[in-house]
């Protein structure tokens, strides 16, 4: 038995009526994959984009002071000014067909001193008299991450969900957190929330399934991870690799950029990022997370890209060593001043 093929022909042993149910179910099961959710084509979308690299010196070097960057029609990338504050975070806008969804509010409340609220509302398609309802949430609570809330209150069509531990369990309605995934959506569009304390309490990650981005505020970017719970971390790293182990990641983008293009570290509040890493991080980076996480010595570690520290741990030893540093320094003036006040009675002695 054959079976012609592009002018070609399998040629099937007599027993092939046997083969056939087995050919129809690789078949089958081959579609299938190919038609899943973790293979279905991704919306592109383009990172060619040089960001502000701020100045040495911002008073003499006026800066813009929001930069977007449109992904593709439907994401856009915001990124508060170097020169505007140190922290200079990433937000992100994604558009679906009945709602938005922004990212984080960055670090700057004043409106005046930062039009986020104006520019992504701007940002936003219009139907009619109306502009499509936002839905705010954030990365954590940290306030570089949430300082622009302000702008969006009393916004018609515009929710922004707490920033508080109650708040952000009660709306993703995560009942067994930090387990548990929910699902964000815009029409057309969903967007996947997942727990990922350890940087802090309150830290949730978000993938979209359109772009294949993953949304990682600071839980992993080129900078400084800072760690609050090491343990928590593990285990939200851990969470994070196997959800992304069998699904498409295109891009990892965080809540900051700390580096270099060399992964050397700018130093601490620099407003000026000459030849700055990439934003974006790649789906081997969070697959390695885990073991970087395992490897954290519990104040500063650095292996392979990630810097790990722990602030909170590191001023604690500085301090004890400060105070030890003094304690001695004490010590050994008491001790001088005893030593020179014992010889200068043993000089009276004599000259009696």
């Amino acid at each position: 038995m054959s079976m012609p093929v592009n002018n070609r022909s399998i040629v099937l042993p007599r027993r092939g009526i046997a083969v056939w149910p087995a050919l129809l179910v690789v078949l089958a099961l081959g579609t299938s994959l190919l038609c899943s959710p973790a293979h279905a084509q991704l919306a592109p979308g383009s990172l060619n984009v040089h960001w502000n690299e701020g100045a040495e010196n911002c008073a003499k070097n006026p800066q813009p002071l929001l930069q977007v960057h449109p992904y593709n029609a439907q994401t856009f990338i915001l990124r508060e000014n170097l020169c505007a504050t140190f922290e200079a975070p990433f937000m992100y806008l994604l558009l679906g067909s009945t709602r938005a969804l922004l990212i984080d509010t960055g670090d700057i409340a004043d409106s005046k001193q930062m039009p986020l609220a104006s520019t992504v509302m701007h940002l936003l398609p219009a139907g009619g008299s109306a502009t499509l309802p936002l839905l705010v949430v954030h990365t954590h609570r940290h306030l570089d991450h949430r300082a622009g809330d302000t702008q969006f209150a009393g916004l018609s069509n515009v929710e922004v969900v707490g920033f508080d531990i109650d708040s952000v369990r009660r709306y993703y309605h995560f009942n067994d957190w930090p387990n548990g995934l929910a699902q964000i959506d815009l029409g057309d569009r969903t967007i996947d929330a997942i727990p990922t304390p350890g940087h802090n309490e309150t830290e949730v990650s978000f993938y979209d399934r359109q772009t294949g981005l993953f949304f990682s505020g600071d839980f992993l970017m080129p900078a400084r991870l800072l760690v609050d719970n090491t343990s928590a971390y593990l285990a939200s790293a851990e969470r994070v690799a196997a959800f992304v182990q069998d699904r498409p990641v295109s891009f990892v983008l965080g809540g900051h950029i700390e580096m270099n293009s060399n992964g050397e570290l700018f130093p601490w509040q620099s407003q000026y990022h000459p030849h700055e890493h990439v934003l974006e991080l790649k789906k081997d980076d969070l697959l390695a997370l885990p073991g970087a996480i395992r490897s954290f010595n519990g104040f500063y570690t650095r292996t392979g890209n990630f810097v790990l520290l722990d602030s909170i741990r590191i001023l604690i030893a500085s301090a004890a060593l400060a105070g030890v540093a003094l304690i001695a320094v004490v010590w050994i003036l008491v001790w001088y001043l005893r030593r020179r006040n014992r010889a200068r009675r043993l000089r009276a002695a004599n000259q009696a």
